[in-house]
């Protein structure tokens, strides 16, 4: 398709017409041979001498071409360009932090498969986590890992292929044994201040009690509800275990409460699927879309047009007086 950026300038196109209406003739003088005996010779040629001058006619062709090139400026002038198909560009209107508790209770070997075999609470939550991060194509996604400090493994990305490869290089203990729960809630806010979106949503994944933070889980909530931060808290683990190895449900449950999220629970991997596709449920992909169609100048065909008319009639116009001048 293509359009005119400025069409308003083909308002133009008969102003060489009202300027040979309206504006006064050119006139030239010219020189002339004066004879003593003018009207003698006249009187013998039976003419009555008067004043008078001579209009000068420009040939057909030369005003067609002269025509033509004004319509070319005019034409470039106007910024003639070529409209490409619509190009649709999706950008995610939401931020999602994931994180993993990989303290060192996460090595146990309590968490049932699918199949029913015994596996490592961790692996058990990478595999669904792969998944879950699979199905949020499009989607911004940062992961905080966290233990006995809280550390950003990969921040914010599209590139959701290398947030899973992120996530296969997390080992139980590399961030230290103990749990710091609310320092991890505090980072999460933190990457937040990088997010230029409204829609904020933090997974947090937890198989402990909080031992090692310096702010409190209690406090980490209440800022991210100030922030606008909604927290979805999972527990894994035993509830009913002693010390660090203890999962605080009743503290995961307070900081999804507080901040408008949810709390859940999962024992076994086919309960934290479960637990993963209502969050995905409850949060379906928010986007937002920006359309725009590529332009391409086209002015320079009508300027080269109009140039290829210029010299190719100066060029006539030479020929044609030396043809006159040769005898």
């Amino acid at each position: 398709m293509i359009s005119f950026a400025a069409p308003w300038v083909f308002l133009l196109l008969p102003l060489p017409l009202l300027v040979y209406r309206l504006a006064p003739p050119h006139r030239e003088k010219s020189s002339s041979i004066r004879i003593p005996f003018f009207r003698h010779v006249a009187k013998a040629a039976g003419i009555e001498p008067k004043s008078g001058s001579v209009i000068a006619h420009r040939p057909m062709l030369q005003t067609a071409v002269v025509t033509l090139i004004w319509l070319m400026l005019v034409a470039a002038l106007a910024r003639p360009e070529k409209l490409s198909d619509p190009i649709v560009i999706e950008k995610s209107a939401r931020d999602v932090v994931l994180a993993l508790d990989i303290s060192g209770s996460m090595d146990q070997r309590d968490f049932q498969s699918t199949d029913g075999t015994p596996k490592q609470r961790l692996e058990a939550v990478k595999d669904v986590m792969r998944r879950f991060i699979a199905e949020r194509q499009g989607d911004r996604m940062a992961l905080i890992i966290f233990g006995t400090r809280a550390f950003v493994q990969a921040p914010f990305t599209e590139d959701l292929n290398s947030l899973n490869g992120f996530l296969d290089q997390t080992q139980v203990g590399m961030a230290g044994p103990n749990t710091a729960l609310g320092d991890a809630i505090g980072l999460g806010i933190r990457t937040f201040d990088a997010s230029e979106v409204d829609q904020r949503l933090m997974i947090v994944l937890s198989d402990g009690a909080d031992t090692s933070s310096r702010m409190t889980p209690t406090n980490a909530s209440a800022i991210a509800a100030d922030k606008g931060v909604v927290i979805y808290t999972i527990g894994v683990g035993d509830p009913n275990a002693s010390g660090e190895d203890r999962v605080d449900l009743d503290a995961l449950k307070a900081i999804a409460d507080r901040t408008g999220g949810e709390y859940f629970f999962a024992n076994d991997e086919a309960a934290l699927a479960q637990t993963y596709q209502r969050i995905d449920e409850q949060n379906p992909r928010i986007v937002e879309t920006q359309s725009y169609r590529p332009q391409e100048s086209l002015a320079h065909y009508p300027l080269l047009a109009a140039l290829l008319l210029m010299l190719g009639s100066a060029a006539g116009l030479h020929f044609a007086q030396r043809r006159r001048s040769l005898p």
